[in-house]
């Protein structure tokens, strides 16, 4: 039944997850929690001059799809501003919720979690990782 969804290319992700640990000086840091299934991520962010994430760390207790995305976030986040971690998050909301086209650019392997449009009850938790960093980035930015 969810064999299309734990194929091997997420369980390679959700088994090699950087940055994985906390900020002791974060800016922003945010906890998202899956009422559903209970699976959970923190992120925390520092922010450089003009507001990118200069350093971001991760703390996903989730399932294989949450660990996938969190991978996926935590390997291209560094040098992104809000707008591009937003972008990446609505697009990957749009593909689990609506079936539009994965999301482009540096977060392109979101592809591989396409599938989970057809299982409703895991798509929060595969968006924890992008909800919680948008948020630690909105609050470190003074915007939360």
């Amino acid at each position: 039944m969810f064999g299309d969804l734990y194929h091997n290319r997420v369980l390679e992700l959700a088994a090699d997850i950087p940055h994985v640990g906390h900020l002791a000086d974060a800016q922003g840091t945010s906890l998202k929690v899956s009422r559903v299934c209970g699976s959970t991520v923190e992120v925390d962010v520092k922010l450089d001059a003009e507001g990118r994430i200069a350093e971001i760390a991760v703390e996903p207790k989730a399932c294989a799809l949450g660990q996938a995305a969190t991978a996926i976030l935590a390997q291209h986040a560094i040098g992104r501003s809000l707008e591009e971690i937003e972008a990446a998050r609505d697009a990957l909301r749009a593909m689990l919720k609506e079936g539009a086209e994965p999301p482009g650019g540096v977060f392109w392997e979101l592809r591989h979690l396409a599938p989970v449009k057809d299982y409703p009850p895991r798509h929060t938790s595969t968006m924890l990782a992008f909800e919680a960093a948008a948020e630690a980035m909105r609050k470190a930015l003074g915007l939360a």
